[in-house]
This record gives structure tokens, C-alpha cells and sequence, in this order.
């Protein structure tokens, strides 16, 4: 099968007061899913919110689906990040007066998609769909936003933390529905987590740290998590 590049970093640097990152770059292939790890404050969601073209990098390039997306005009860029892409954040950002079932449906509406029932199945809220935000659990309203993502049948998805706050149960629901999704549809997910669990999941590992971001074995990972699973001596 012929390889595609859908998301691709160039280069990028980025800081506030001071700079998280220097000329680091990234790329995710059609189907593939990717996790970067790193401290708190290393820039892991900055560079997460770069990549969606949601902050311009202070230097290198991103693009996605081959287009260099911070070149081009504002209406195109908008149309890709409405249509192509989808963010899931640890925050849910749903409308708390709407129900669950009118939260997607404003989503659907924007880019155009109908919704098929069997994703409120998949996710495992069909028989609260129809309630109000504010009567869900939590892990509830991240099925929710996850659902409002998914029905704009986006090619690439972000998730930031998409299961920081919820039990292990729902936390592999989730993330079970995120892999299955890139897979079916040859999509692409580059996920920012603290959770070796989650990270090994995914395709790749990439570490953020010290500025540079560098390719993590997964055999590494494991090896961390068994050293602080061993009992002291």
C-alpha cells in the first residue's frame, strides 16, 4: 500500500517566556497512531495545538494532507480544520444546556456529516444520549465529546489527555474507540498522554524532553513501568 504522510512537522520551534522546543519534527502516516510523552510544561500540548493548526509555530512548517497549512488562506485552513481534523481535550467543552444527542448533532450539522446510531453504541451512551450534559458522569460527557468528534468522520485526529480523567474501564472504551477509528479508515491519531499504558497502545512512542523530541522502544517503556511496579529490596 503506498505510504502517505497526513500530518507532518518541519522544524518547529516554539516558546512562551521561554522556548519549550527547538527545530523538532514529526510525521504520521495514514493509519498509523502516534503518543508523545514528556513532563508536565515540556510542550507536549503546545506542539499537539501546532500540529492541528490551532497556533502558528514561531519557525518550521506544518502540513497536513500534503498542504502546508499555515500558508494557506484563512478560508481553506478553516475548511480543513473543519472537515479533515478533530481535537479531543481533556476538557470536555461540551454546551451544558443542550442534550448529548444536540451536542453532536451541532457538529454533524458544521461539516456537513449524518450520524449513524451505532456510534452512540460504540461509545456506549445511546441510552443517555438524550439527556443533558449536566446530568452525565464524567466519563459520560468525554464519550459525548468523543462522539461529537467522530461524527464529523474527520481523517486525523488529536487527543490531548482524552482519558487523563477517567476510570480504567472507560479510559480503554475510548481509547479502543480512537484505534479502531484510524485503523477502519486509514486516518491518523497523534495523542499527547502522561499514561505509559495508553502510549503503549499506539503504534509509536515519541518523548518530548529538553526541547527535542526523540523516538521511544517500546521495550524502554516497559521496562520503566515494571521497575516502578518491583517491590523495594
Amino acid at each position: 500500500m503506498e505510504r502517505q504522510v497526513l500530518i507532518e512537522g518541519e522544524g518547529l520551534t516554539h516558546g512562551f517566556d521561554r522556548i519549550l522546543f527547538s527545530n523538532v519534527s514529526v510525521a504520521v502516516e495514514a493509519g498509523q497512531s502516534v503518543a508523545v510523552m514528556g513532563r508536565s510544561g515540556s510542550g507536549k500540548s503546545t506542539l499537539l495545538h501546532i500540529l492541528a493548526g490551532l497556533l502558528p509555530p514561531q519557525g518550521g512548517s506544518v502540513r497536513l494532507l500534503g498542504e502546508a497549512i499555515y500558508a494557506l488562506p484563512k478560508k481553506r485552513r478553516e475548511a480543513i480544520r473543519r472537515y479533515e481534523t478533530g481535537v479531543v481535550f481533556q476538557s470536555h467543552y461540551l454546551f451544558k444546556g443542550l442534550s448529548a444527542r444536540e451536542n453532536v448533532q451541532i457538529a454533524a450539522i458544521l461539516a456537513d456529516r449524518e450520524i449513524s446510531e451505532t456510534l452512540y453504541e460504540r461509545l456506549e451512551i445511546a441510552d443517555v444520549i438524550d439527556h443533558r450534559v449536566s446530568e452525565l458522569s464524567g466519563g459520560q460527557q468525554q464519550r459525548v465529546s468523543l462522539a461529537r468528534v467522530l461524527a464529523k468522520e474527520p481523517r486525523i485526529l488529536f487527543a490531548d489527555e482524552p482519558t487523563g480523567n477517567l476510570d480504567i474501564a472507560t479510559a480503554e472504551a475510548v481509547l479502543d474507540t480512537l484505534l479502531d477509528y484510524v485503523r477502519t479508515r486509514r486516518g491518523a491519531l497523534f495523542l499527547v498522554t502522561h499514561d505509559p499504558a495508553v502510549a503503549l497502545r499506539c503504534d509509536r512512542i515519541l518523548r518530548l524532553e529538553n526541547g527535542t523530541l526523540e523516538a521511544v522502544e517500546k521495550s524502554a517503556i516497559i521496562s520503566q513501568k515494571n521497575a516502578k511496579g518491583a517491590p523495594c529490596a
